[in-house]
């Protein structure tokens, strides 16, 4: 298993691929150009690998922002971005046996990347994500169980308005050498988050019947009881 340093030296290639794609995102792109740019980018920083289904760059946009499938299925649409739309892109590079895991939100709004948001649907699901992973580090400690994190996470979920759209109904999962091996913050996991190494937390989410599906991911990991981001 490579050291926590060699997970965070990905994960910061992974964050700041994602920062500046955002700035280069215009009406025009589309699912596969933004997934293509984002490909590139990765390997102009020297990775050119994923663990993740060979899908380094999994990007959905629109209406397609709130569906949930596994990267085995996952196909680029063609769709433009248009005027006013989200995009969310996940990044799944790999080094040397290393993983980064990162995955943001983007807010369209005339045509460009906007950070913060202006649209009321764009804030409140920023918002959702942003509280989310405050009380998420707020409540876990070393002994949190992998299904106890699953049941505050979907309550508080639900307590914000909003749903879980995940395709398996799971939060997030531990970093591992095997993907095979992961274990995933899901019902009846009894596991604790102490005894892994580093775990993601990625909430995918909207408001029931909306038309926009956020999503935020880090890796964290614990040290004593603090729940530190890599």
């Amino acid at each position: 298993m490579p050291s926590i340093e060699e997970h965070q030296k990905v994960q910061t290639v992974a964050k700041t691929v994602l920062a500046r794609l955002a700035g280069t995102i215009v009406s025009t792109d589309t699912e596969l150009s933004i997934a293509n740019r984002a490909t590139a980018m990765l390997t102009s920083m020297g990775i050119s690998e994923t663990w993740y289904h060979s899908c380094p760059a999994f990007v959905l946009v629109g209406s397609r922002s709130c569906v949930s499938i596994s990267g085995r299925e996952y196909q680029p649409s063609n769709e433009p971005v248009g005027l006013t739309n989200l995009v969310t892109v996940d990044l799944s590079p790999s080094l040397a046996g290393a993983w980064g895991d990162c995955a943001r939100s983007f807010f369209i709004e005339d045509g460009g990347s906007v950070e913060p948001p202006t649209n009321a649907e764009f804030i409140e699901g920023e918002g959702a994500e942003r509280d989310l992973h405050a009380n998420m580090r707020s409540f876990v400690t070393p002994e949190t169980t992998f299904h106890e994190l699953y049941e505050f996470a979907n309550a508080h979920i639900r307590s914000l308005g909003f749903e879980n759209l995940d395709f398996l109904g799971n939060l997030g999962h531990s970093i591992e050498s095997d993907p095979s091996e992961r274990q995933y913050i899901e019902s009846a996991n009894s596991a604790r988050l102490g005894s892994v190494s580093l775990f993601t937390f990625e909430p995918h989410i909207r408001r029931p019947g909306g038309t926009w599906g956020f999503k935020h991911e880090n890796i964290y990991y614990l040290r004593d009881s603090l729940v530190l981001e890599l």
